[in-house]
């Protein structure tokens, strides 16, 4: 475990992907070309990592599900998280922030409870009731748009991992060094076309056109997709 694979044409560069789509594209193309990946099902995070991952899935041919992943916010800041929860109930936390931030037990439970809430409704939105597939001896490849911290994407690491998967890939478009480096060393492989080294950082400057995505934007996403499971 440990290893990072890059385009080293896109590191450090801004604005190289046009849309989360073209994203998804370049990846697909790019684990097309990499060896023992044979018939994988795709895991993508709702909700920027669902048209990556339905590019994925479509050209490489493998079917795609999605894993419901929540960061746990910090209170009163919606765009910052000290942890994440998982669709089947796996929390992780970033122990070091949390002693930064000096939260209050009481409103750290909170944060996990309005959390697991948020998860639970998005399962029941996304999923509407089919089963999650049978990972035991496959090849995942998780996906999302990007990693920030990476704290979500170990959290569905965690949870992947629990379902006795041959080989566990992380493919995104765009990570932070540091972010990439964490994720990779609980992966087989961690495959990131734009490694950014620079001291601030940030998932839409990879994108020429960037916005969050609906529930009804993700819905009609997936609406598309004739081989998920």
């Amino acid at each position: 475990m440990g290893v990072i694979i890059e385009n080293p044409k896109l590191r450090d560069r801004h604005f190289v992907f046009t849309s989360r789509h073209n994203a998804g594209r370049q990846l697909g193309e790019f684990l097309k070309k990499r060896p023992g990946i044979t018939v994988p099902i795709v895991c993508a995070i709702p909700a920027g990592g669902v048209p990556v991952g339905i590019e994925i899935a479509h050209t490489l041919r493998a079917p795609l599900t999605l894993i419901i992943v929540r960061k746990v916010q910090i209170p009163g800041n919606t765009e910052a998280g000290f942890g994440a929860v998982t669709w089947d109930g796996q929390v992780v936390l970033n122990e070091r922030l949390l002693t930064l931030l000096n939260l209050s037990d009481s409103e750290v439970q909170e944060a996990i409870a309005t959390t697991q809430k948020n998860v639970t409704n998005r399962i029941n939105r996304f999923l509407s009731g089919r089963n999650f597939p049978d990972l035991a001896g496959a090849t995942v490849i998780l996906t999302d748009d990007g990693l920030a911290s990476g704290f979500t994407m170990l959290a569905a690491i965690k949870s992947v991992r629990n379902k006795r998967p041959a080989k566990i890939i992380v493919a995104v478009p765009t990570a932070p060094v540091s972010s990439a480096s964490l994720i990779a060393k609980q992966v087989d492989e961690l495959i990131c076309l734009n490694i950014c080294t620079g001291f601030r950082f940030a998932v839409a400057e990879a994108y020429q056109h960037w916005y969050d995505l609906s529930d009804k934007e993700v819905l009609d996403e997936l609406a598309t997709v004739q081989n998920k499971l």
